[in-house]
């Protein structure tokens, strides 16, 4: 299989050959969904804790009799009904980590990127690189190709490409490592390096 390779310097189209499994995959829907689902349950931090009524600070002792005083009967100063008093339905931290197979997680990625391609949504560069960290820099080079709304994928972090989309609001760099369901589906394109390439390919095929 063949995708169009752009090269910024000369502005030539090439053809590049690349891993049939890795961009003919069948979108499978359910498959794709699952790994979306797993992916956000595990960024989150499950850390958010309170007191129950056993937990505060506070006498165990009746604050006072039952009856005759006129007021409401009283148990516990640790009451939820009570400033100071424990929360009735504490939270505690929760892992909510989802487990999803190895190889199920890199179908659903095979998926998306195949499904990327069918909509030509996937664009393939030689390379991409900025001399110094600038944002007018990058928006020159993006205008060139046409893309406002895009995913830049890169073999390694390239720290001046990073710096230069970070003040971007549709504009995101990651390497391939990180590549991710959410960072695939949240943008219009995906612009990757031919590096990236070879190496989406070596983990996917």
């Amino acid at each position: 299989m063949e995708l169009s390779l752009q090269t910024l310097q000369d502005d030539t189209t090439l053809r590049v050959v690349v891993a049939k499994r890795v961009f003919t995959a069948k979108f499978n829907q359910p498959l794709v969904h699952q790994a979306v689902i797993a992916y956000l349950a595990g960024k989150r931090a499950g850390t958010c804790a309170q007191k129950s009524r056993a937990q505060v600070r506070g006498s165990h002792s009746k604050p006072w009799r039952q009856k005759g005083t006129g007021r409401a009967r009283a148990g516990t100063r640790r009451s939820p009904l009570w400033r100071g008093g424990g929360v009735t339905f504490a939270a505690k931290p929760t892992n909510y980590n989802q487990k999803i197979n190895k190889k199920m997680y890199r179908e659903a990625l095979r998926a998306i990127l195949s499904e990327q391609l069918r909509q030509a949504r996937l664009l393939l560069i030689e390379q991409l690189f900025l001399d110094k960290p600038k944002t007018k820099e990058l928006l020159t080079k993006l205008k060139a190709l046409n893309l406002n709304n895009v995913l830049i994928v890169t073999e390694i972090l390239d720290t001046n490409l990073y710096l230069a989309a970070r003040n971007l609001l549709n504009v995101e760099v990651i390497e391939v490592k990180d590549l991710n369901p959410i960072s695939l589906l949240g943008f219009d394109k995906i612009l990757l390096t031919l590096p990236a390439l070879k190496k989406i390919e070596e983990q996917l095929a």
